[in-house]
């Protein structure tokens, strides 16, 4: 149980949670039902708009309980699309980042899981902020919160893709997920939400262990071990092969199909011989491949040519067998809020003051 200034943090506690703390000071298991039906559902983080709620209890959560735990420092609107980036302060006076992007009748917000990153991918603008701390529960939670209170079009799908690596705030981001899962929450179908990982191999194994319904993405973004262990550290643990065995193990599970992400990179990882070695790599692997044209950050990787893509995906669709193929154009990306570029900069808060 978490506390802030001897106040009790309410807000990402489950529905169990709650019943149980509203029994300890006084009240039914029922006021918990409440509770997280006003937070979750209904989003409201001020006690005395909690109508059903006595005015006595009311007036112990105003003086014993948090149910808020960032607010807004700036809003971004893409030019370009229906996209916005959210620049949000915790409590301890951190920051996070969060992105919506509206296209038609989808309306998909990426969170953030951690302040920073310490993964260290190269190519990742986050993971050059380090590692600084995991995301409370309600820290995950009231990002979404926000942006359903703020953008007008329903949310259609969440993806943990935002700042940091969630299979390393594993247990935060399961519970959290059940939050935006669970019809006295936010009532999202399981198939509406991905967990994206660049491949914490034991987490990936509990993940499937637990027979997690949620979708799962795995950052692949090499074809062979040598470029992945210079882009992705992380490979030097876990390789490649052992990713998309338990990618593949992942699929094998009922009505589940693993996704893999791949970042193209001029000169790195976009050859004609890297797309063979791909190909080689998913061959027979019912799975979904997600090619995306690097967002360029900091100038030292680059998009790769149109011409380089073309050739990619033409020797990926030649050698097709057993996954799917698709290019995804990261949104807001005149605002840095594409894949890879969250990364809270010093230069914000000259912005906003």
């Amino acid at each position: 149980m978490m506390v802030q200034n001897s106040k009790i943090v309410i807000k990402g506690m489950g529905l169990t949670e709650l019943q149980t703390w509203c029994e300890s000071v006084g009240e039914t298991s029922f006021r918990g039902i409440q509770l997280y039906e006003w937070m979750y559902k209904k989003g409201v983080e001020r006690a005395d708009k909690m109508l059903n709620i006595s005015q006595k209890f009311r007036n112990y959560l105003d003086e014993h309980a948090i149910l808020s735990t960032l607010e807004l420092e700036l809003a971004t609107q893409s030019k370009l699309e229906e996209t916005i980036k959210y620049l949000f302060r915790l409590k301890d006076n951190q920051f996070i980042e969060t992105v919506s992007m509206v296209q038609e009748n989808r309306h998909t917000v990426c969170i953030s899981s951690q302040i920073g990153c310490n993964v260290d991918c190269d190519f990742c603008a986050t993971g050059k902020m380090g590692f600084i701390r995991n995301l409370s529960i309600g820290e995950i939670v009231d990002q979404l919160i926000y942006v359903r209170n703020n953008v007008e079009s329903p949310i259609t799908n969440v993806v943990f893709m935002g700042m940091g690596e969630p299979f390393l705030n594993y247990d935060r981001v399961i519970k959290s997920a059940g939050i935006f899962h669970n019809p006295r929450g936010f009532n999202l179908g399981k198939h509406r939400i991905t967990i994206s990982t660049a491949g914490i191999l034991p987490k990936i194994k509990q993940f499937i262990d637990e027979e997690q319904k949620y979708k799962l993405a795995i950052s692949l973004n090499a074809s062979n071990d040598d470029v992945r262990d210079n882009i992705m550290p992380i490979n030097k643990k876990w390789n490649i092969r052992q990713i998309i065995k338990e990618g593949k193990r992942f699929s094998s599970l009922k009505r589940r199909q693993v996704m893999f992400e791949y970042v193209l990179m001029k000169g790195i990882n976009d050859s004609i011989e890297n797309a063979i070695e791909l190909a080689s790599l998913l061959n027979g692997v019912d799975c979904k491949l997600n090619i995306i044209p690097y967002n360029e950050s900091d100038g030292v990787y680059q998009r790769p040519t149109e011409k380089s893509l073309n050739d990619f995906l033409n020797i990926l669709h030649a050698n097709q067998n057993g996954y799917r193929i698709l290019v995804r154009w990261s949104k807001g990306q005149d605002i840095e809020a594409g894949c890879g570029q969250l990364i809270y900069k010093e230069k914000f808060a000259t912005d906003i003051n």
